[in-house]
C-alpha cells in the first residue's frame, strides 16, 4: 500500500511540474517523433520496385557482407536472421524477402562508427531468398543473398 501511495505522488507532482511546460507549446510531441520512413520503399509490392524505391536497385554483389540465417526454418513465421557488413563506412543495413507481399522487411540506419549489426525475426511467406543490401556513406549500395527452406507457412498462409 506504501509503495502505490509513493507512486502516485511521484506521478502526481511530475504532471504538476510539467503541465506549465505542455501547455506553453515547449514540449511538443512532433519533437520525439521518429524519423521519415521510406514509404513507398516499405510498401512496395515486388522486390525490383522495393530495391529502386531504396535506391539499391543497382547494388552490387558483395562478400564482406554476412548473413548468419537458418537454411531450414520450421517456422515462416518467425526466423531470426543476423546481417553484419564488413564493408567501411557503412551507414544502413536492409532486407528484402523477394517473395513476400511488401518484400522490405527492415532498414536500420547507422550513424557514426557504430557496427554495422542487425538482427531481426522475420515473417516469411514461403522459401524463398532473402537479401542483405548496405548503403555506404558514399552513396553505392552492396548486397549479399542466402537462400531459406520454409516448411510451415509464414505471413503467406
Amino acid at each position: 500500500m506504501l509503495e502505490l501511495r509513493r507512486k502516485l505522488l511521484k506521478g502526481g507532482a511530475s504532471a504538476t511540474l510539467l503541465s506549465p511546460w505542455l501547455g506553453s507549446g515547449f514540449l511538443t510531441p512532433a519533437t520525439v517523433l521518429a524519423a521519415d520512413w521510406n514509404k513507398a520503399a516499405f510498401t512496395a509490392r515486388h522486390v525490383g520496385d522495393a530495391l529502386k524505391a531504396y535506391g539499391a536497385a543497382t547494388a552490387a554483389e558483395s562478400r564482406d557482407i554476412v548473413i548468419n540465417a537458418p537454411e531450414i526454418a520450421e517456422n515462416g513465421a518467425k526466423v531470426e536472421v543476423e546481417i553484419m557488413s564488413n564493408l567501411p563506412n557503412t551507414r544502413s543495413l536492409a532486407i528484402f524477402a523477394d517473395k513476400n507481399p511488401m518484400p522490405l522487411c527492415a532498414a536500420i540506419d547507422i550513424s557514426g562508427n557504430a557496427l554495422p549489426y542487425v538482427r531481426a525475426q522475420l515473417k516469411l511467406a514461403e522459401t524463398m531468398r532473402i537479401r542483405a543490401v548496405a548503403k555506404l556513406a558514399d552513396g553505392k549500395a552492396h548486397v549479399a543473398f542466402r537462400e531459406i527452406k520454409v516448411t510451415l507457412g509464414g505471413c503467406g498462409g
